[in-house]
C-alpha cells in the first residue's frame, strides 16, 4: 500500500530533481572547479554525496511512513485519562471530539485529512511532494528532510558560485555556458531560500509546540480571545525549552540513526 505512494507526479520529480542537483553538482560543478582526481574535488564531492544520500533515505522514510491515523474502533477512556505531570495537558472536551466525515472519535490534536480521507494524530498538513500527511510518527523524519535539503542546496550554491568566480568570462563564445551558470545558480538559491524558510517555520512551531493547523486556528482563537477582552495561550505551549527538548532529543536519536546506516554505505 505504501509503495503506491510513489507512483505520483510531485514524488517523481521529487527524484528527477535529486537526481539532477547532484549531477550538476558533482559531475559539472565541482569537476569544473576543482576536478574529481583532486583531494578537494573528491572531499567535496563525498560531502556532497553524503548529504545526498541523507536526503533520500529521509525522503523514502516520508514516503513510506504511515503518519499515523487513528484506528476506527478508538473510543476515549475519559475516566482513566490521568495524565502525567510529564506529559501534555489534556481536557474532557478535547477527547470527547467526533469526526464528521470518519463519524468516529478524535483524539486531541487530530485532524480529518481531506486527501487521506482519514483522522491523522497530531497531523501537520498534507504534503504534495511525499504523496502522505505529515504527522505524528513521520514529522521527525519530514523535519530531518527539510534540515538536510537546506544545507545541500546552500553547499550546492555555494559550489556554483566558487566555480563561476574562477572563471574567465570575457569571451562571446560561452554564452549557452553563461545561461546555463545563471540557470543552475537561480534554481540553487530559489531552493536555499524555500527550504531554508519552511526549516525557519518548523522551528518555530518545535518551539511552540505547534502543528501548522494548530498555528493557523491559534490566530482565529487569539483573535476571537482579544476580541471578548481575554488572553489567548496554546494548551499544549508548556514552554520553549521543553517544547524544544521534547522534540529535539528524539531528533538527535533520529540524527544518530541516520548517520549509523549512511557510513554503512560504500
Amino acid at each position: 500500500m505504501e509503495l503506491k505512494r510513489f507512483l505520483s507526479i510531485p514524488v517523481c520529480s521529487v527524484f528527477l530533481l535529486m537526481g539532477f542537483v547532484y549531477y550538476i553538482t558533482v559531475f559539472i560543478f565541482i569537476e569544473d572547479w576543482v576536478g574529481l582526481q583532486s583531494s578537494a574535488g573528491t572531499l567535496n564531492a563525498m560531502i556532497f554525496t553524503f548529504m545526498a544520500s541523507l536526503c533520500l533515505f529521509s525522503f523514502l522514510v516520508c514516503v513510506l511512513t504511515e503518519p499515523g491515523y487513528v484506528p476506527s474502533p478508538y473510543v476515549p477512556d475519559v475516566e482513566g485519562a490521568a495524565v502525567p505531570p510529564h506529559q501534555e495537558p489534556l481536557n474532557n472536551s478535547s477527547q470527547l471530539r467526533r469526526c464528521d466525515k470518519c463519524v468516529t472519535y478524535k483524539p486531541p490534536r487530530a485532524h480529518h485529512c481531506r486527501v487521506c480521507r482519514r483522522c491523522v494524530l497530531r497531523m501537520d498538513h498534507h504534503c504534495l511532494w511525499i504523496n502522505n500527511c505529515v504527522g505524528y510518527w513521520n514529522y521527525k523524519a519530514f523535519f530531518i528532510l527539510v534540515l538536510y535539503a537546506t544545507i545541500a542546496s546552500i553547499y550546492s550554491s555555494v559550489m556554483i558560485i566558487s566555480c563561476a568566480s574562477q572563471k574567465n568570462w570575457n569571451f562571446s563564445g560561452r554564452i549557452p555556458m553563461k545561461i546555463f551558470f545563471v540557470v543552475s545558480g537561480a534554481m540553487m538559491f530559489g531552493l536555499s531560500i524555500t527550504f531554508g524558510t519552511l526549516l525557519g517555520w518548523h522551528i518555530y512551531l518545535m518551539s511552540c509546540n505547534m502543528t501548522t493547523i494548530e498555528n493557523y486556528e491559534g490566530i482565529r482563537a487569539a483573535w476571537l480571545a482579544r476580541k471578548s477582552g481575554h488572553s489567548y495561550r496554546h494548551p499544549f505551549n508548556l514552554s520553549v525549552y521543553k517544547n524544544i527538548t521534547s522534540v529535539s532529543l528524539s531528533l538527535s536519536l533520529y540524527l544518530c540513526i541516520h548517520l549509523f546506516f549512511a557510513l554503512l554505505i560504500p
